[in-house]
């Protein structure tokens, strides 16, 4: 809360463009304490399983904290109030447990030109013993008028969207205080996903669902949390409102998450591998 709050504040006047130069700063948590109590609040609003091991994509909420602290610095040249979740990788080569005490490093290596504004790619990773077990790869963007468009910066290996929907797998309703309960287990309290009277300054008619959710909801199905040398990447495609209906559906090693009455609006499409290392 106090990262996010002073991000607010040191992104006042910034603006953002991706020739940008970056402060090269790099934060290290030395032990990172893995709280069964608030895991299993987490797993629940997420949909994995409330057991060992833990869910694949929680290394990025212990992490959250360092980013927040990178992308509100106010030598950071992106404003941290709006910045939108637009693409992530994780790769796991072994699954952590409670008792695991990673290290955990957040930077911000480069910033990438977006069609839309300019996006930061902030790289998250949990080592023991030295050793790199789990490595996440995000991009953020920060929305702003450019002059010529540019591409999206999404993780390699995405599956892009297809013409015809993938086979449906489930049906999730979303309640209106989601982006709350989710803000409440994972520290992020971006003003766009907790009301609509916070999310219409920043450009959204009401509040719209963490990316973070999303994903994590998606990668509770695939059950990749307990699996070693597998990566589970994402592209989101477009906010998640609240509250909604959305379509988790399945071919293979894709997956996709679809809203609107016929499913004809595409939230996310995604893709999970086995065998990759980091």
């Amino acid at each position: 809360m106090y990262a996010l709050g002073r991000g607010v504040l040191t992104g006042i006047g910034k603006r953002p463009a991706a020739g940008a130069p970056l402060p090269g700063t790099a934060l290290v948590l030395p032990e990172a304490r893995i709280e069964p109590s608030r895991v299993l609040r987490y797993a629940r609003v997420c949909g994995f399983r409330e057991t060992d091991p833990l869910p694949i994509t929680y290394p990025h909420i212990l992490g959250f904290p360092l980013a927040a602290r990178l992308l509100g610095d106010r030598d950071f040249p992106l404003p941290l109030l709006g910045l939108v979740h637009t693409g992530i990788e994780i790769t796991q080569r072994r699954p952590l447990g409670p008792r695991d005490r990673p290290e955990l490093r957040v930077r911000v290596p480069r910033l990438l030109p977006h069609r839309r504004g300019t996006e930061a790619e902030v790289i998250t990773e949990a080592r023991i013993g030295g050793e790199t077990v789990w490595r996440d790869r995000s991009t953020y963007l920060a929305r702003h008028r450019t002059s010529a468009p540019g591409p999206s910066a999404a993780p390699p290996g995405t599956t892009p969207a297809s013409a015809d929907p993938l086979p449906r797998a489930a049906e999730w309703p979303l309640d209106a205080g989601l982006g709350r309960r989710h803000a409440a287990v994972s520290g992020d309290w971006n003003p766009i996903h907790l009301h609509p009277l916070t999310a219409r300054p920043l450009g959204f008619p009401r509040a719209i669902a963490h990316g973070m959710w999303t994903f994590a909801r998606c990668a509770a199905e695939t059950g990749a949390s307990g699996a070693e040398e597998v990566t589970v990447c994402a592209e989101f495609k477009a906010p998640v409102p609240l509250p909604s209906a959305v379509t988790y559906a399945r071919l293979g090693s894709a997956f996709e998450l679809r809203g609107g009455r016929d499913g004809e609006r595409l939230h996310l499409t995604g893709k999970v591998t086995t065998g990759h290392t980091i």
